[in-house]
């Protein structure tokens, strides 16, 4: 029994090996196909290079600010009383009309009660000059009878001596004459009027509002000429002059305006390392606080050309086509700017590639795009579009 299992063991063992080389033979005897590699070249849209004179535009941005603008303040206090017009945002105002007028009648009645002091000093000192300097006491009697209490004090008759300059001085009258004008000048901070045809951008008060001193009242522009402040890089600085010609384009880009640099700051900010440039501007439909574009008009650089900025790598090189292979050459970039930049050093007729190629590299096989492609085959392929060879 014991060998009658040894040998079926052994037959097992005989066919399993026997199985294993058959089918290691059928292997082996099977042909191999040869694979199909296809070889794959991209098609790139190119130019030929003809260096020219690049005219290098400095773009910048800000809002726009009335050139003319009054922050209103009051100097008094007292219950805001009149307006020429409602005191409100968007109000027009013309020059000379009231803004606001501060009740001012129990101060008015002080300064009234000052140039009555100065009356009487100067009626007592009338018989004095009718006995000593009767020469002029006419000019004073003239001055006496001009004198009116409800308008603006007149000025005091000029002496014609040093003995009339001591004796009205020795009088008080000139004190009291100089005390009287530092109180009308300040009676006239109690009406606050326009400097110029305006809007009201700002109100902060109301009629009948407490006003105290040093408080804000509002605003006050001409919405007739505006100023663009824009900051620039410093190595553009002295290539701008005043007067200068900007084009200036709103936040949608539909509108544009011409504006002229009207001033350039001679400091520099230490932190940016920019210089404030300031644009006038006038225009119909501009406002306060408008976002605006401006390409400022920097410098003109020779015997350059201007590409996409993804087309230069950050070794400073760029593609050319040689041969129908993609070769890199270095080159001197001048200007960045959003998307675009200007460099030099590429030789006139030089071909380089106009888009970017995914994967490009130094002995790259390429195919160039044939000119008389269309619009519509140039959409459909991009710039990375493969042409497979058997």
């Amino acid at each position: 029994m014991d060998k009658r299992k040894i040998i079926l063991s052994l037959l097992g063992v005989v066919l399993i090996v026997g199985a294993i080389f058959g089918a290691k033979a059928i292997i082996d005897s099977k042909e191999q196909p040869k694979p199909n590699i296809q070889k794959t070249v991209k098609t790139v849209f190119v130019d030929t290079v003809q260096n020219s004179s690049i005219a290098i535009k400095i773009p910048a941005n800000g809002n726009l600010v009335a050139k003319d603008r009054v922050e209103l303040y009051a100097e008094v206090q007292g219950v805001f009383r009149y307006s020429s017009q409602d005191f409100k945002a968007g109000q027009a105002y013309q020059r000379g009309q009231t803004l606001l007028k501060i009740d001012a009648a129990e101060y008015e009645a002080s300064v009234q009660s000052a140039k009555s002091e100065l009356y009487n000093q100067i009626t007592a000192i009338m018989p004095d000059l009718r006995l000593d300097y009767p020469e002029i006491f006419p000019k004073w009697q003239e001055y006496l009878n001009n004198l009116d209490v409800n308008s603006s004090i007149p000025p005091l008759p000029e002496p014609a001596n040093d003995k009339e300059r001591y004796f009205i001085s020795g009088r008080g009258i000139n004190s009291a004459y100089f005390n009287i004008k530092n109180l009308e000048q300040r009676l006239v901070k109690y009406r606050i009027t326009a400097p110029f045809n305006g809007v009201l951008t700002e109100a902060l008060v109301t009629e009948g509002t407490l006003i105290r001193n040093g408080q804000k009242l509002g605003e006050f522009i001409d919405p007739e000429v505006y100023e663009l402040q824009v900051s620039i890089g410093k190595q553009y600085a002295d290539l701008l002059k005043v007067d200068e010609k900007v084009s200036l384009t709103d936040n949608s880009g539909n509108r544009s305006y011409e504006g002229k640099v009207s001033r350039i700051n001679a400091r520099i900010d230490q932190a940016t390392q920019t210089v404030n440039v300031f644009i006038e501007v006038a225009a119909e439909g501009l406002k306060e606080g408008m976002y605006m574009q401006a390409n400022l008009d920097a410098r003109n650089e020779e015997n350059a050309i201007e590409i996409d900025r993804s087309l230069v790598n950050d070794r400073n090189e760029i593609f050319t086509v040689q041969d129908s292979v993609l070769k890199t050459i270095e080159v001197k970039p001048v200007y960045f700017s959003d998307r675009k930049v200007v460099i030099k050093g590429v030789p006139d007729g030089e071909v380089i590639i106009t888009r970017q190629v995914s994967g490009a590299y130094n002995g790259m096989p390429v195919k160039i795009a044939e000119e008389n492609n269309t619009a519509d085959t140039a959409a459909s392929s991009d710039s990375n579009s493969e042409s497979k060879v058997q």
